[in-house]
């Protein structure tokens, strides 16, 4: 009776199955085909920074109660805005319902997300904010899901000025110029080092990478001797930095801060060779630009943008969380 009922149960559920796929449905498991498809479109995930926000997108869609399909995608490295174009161009030629965009350049990525939004697809901007005067210029509205990266920049910036004394020399490594989150840092770090009356040596860019850092900051070390601190606008470029003054035997010298909370930088902070940086909690970034995106495809409702946590993160706070 047991092998009975056995076989029965078998014959049913292969019943079941069959039946999913004459009707064009899939088990619970999988999105249904008419679910939302939302494509998260990021910059380099050579950067731990998108490969967490990929992550965290991944785990939100696995266990969401709003059912909808996901395909994530970034481009080789944070300067390649031809390779992010063409990413969305095929997004847009597959028909997605929404487009989560983290532009590697706040103007050239534009022309062809107002392309997506005159086929209908939601355009939600996350990370990085697209520049406002472009998108007056082609009437357009993006809302945008990303932190205040002016405000982050300037508690990191602050905190390291605190350490020095007025006229100390300091350097701000930006990333690539044109990105929106990447002046806004560069601002908060000015205006913190000018509040204190620090001597800003020299503003370079090393466009979000470590290895250009390594190299820019090998440069820099040579001909301003007299730095006391170098503020990274993300955490990659910290990374290049300490290795560069590790390699010049200064790195008990001058201070290193950063921008992402990366978990590459979490010993670096416990062992001071990185003096802070912020978290700006990048893989949430991502879930709630998704969650924004299916509830305006829900209600065809826009709000305005939304703001995003930013905290300061040193070895304390490391060292808390550890215990």
């Amino acid at each position: 009776m047991k092998m009975k009922r056995l076989l029965i149960t078998i014959i049913i559920g292969t019943a079941l199955i069959a039946l999913f796929i004459y009707i064009g449905l899939k088990p619970s498991f999988a999105p249904r085909n008419d679910a939302p498809h939302i494509a998260l479109v990021m910059k380099s995930l050579a950067n731990e920074f998108f490969l967490t926000m990929e992550h965290e997108a991944r785990a939100h869609q696995k266990s969401s109660d709003t059912e909808y399909q996901l395909t994530a995608n970034g481009i080789r490295n944070e300067t390649d805005v031809s390779g992010q174009v063409r990413i969305i161009e095929n997004m847009i030629a597959q028909d997605v319902d929404a487009l989560i965009v983290a532009p590697a350049d706040s103007r050239a990525l534009i022309p062809v997300c107002a392309k997506a939004i005159q086929q209908g697809i939601v355009v939600i901007n996350i990370d990085n904010r697209f520049d406002q005067q472009t998108l007056s210029a082609k009437s357009l509205q993006i809302p945008f899901v990303g932190p205040d990266n002016r405000k982050g920049a300037k508690m990191v910036g602050t905190y390291l000025a605190d350490r020095l004394e007025a006229g100390d020399g300091v350097a701000i490594l930006e990333g690539i110029p044109t990105a929106y989150n990447s002046q806004e840092r560069k601002a908060g770090f000015i205006e913190a080092f000018r509040e204190q009356s620090l001597d800003i040596l020299t503003i370079r860019s090393a466009e979000w990478d470590m290895e250009k850092a390594n190299i820019v900051v090998a440069a820099l070390i040579n001909e301003y001797p007299e730095v006391k601190g170098i503020a990274c606008a993300n955490d990659s470029m910290a990374l290049g930095t300490v290795a560069a003054l590790k390699a010049a035997g200064k790195l008990d010298n001058v201070y290193v801060v950063g921008f992402d909370n990366i978990s590459a930088v979490q010993d670096m902070l416990k062992n001071g060779q990185i003096l802070a940086t912020a978290d700006q909690f990048g893989g949430q970034i991502a879930v709630n630009g998704i969650e924004y995106a299916l509830e305006i495809l829900k209600t065809g409702t826009h709000k305005a943008d939304q703001e995003t946590p930013v905290d300061l993160i040193t070895r304390q706070s490391v060292v808390k969380d550890n215990e």
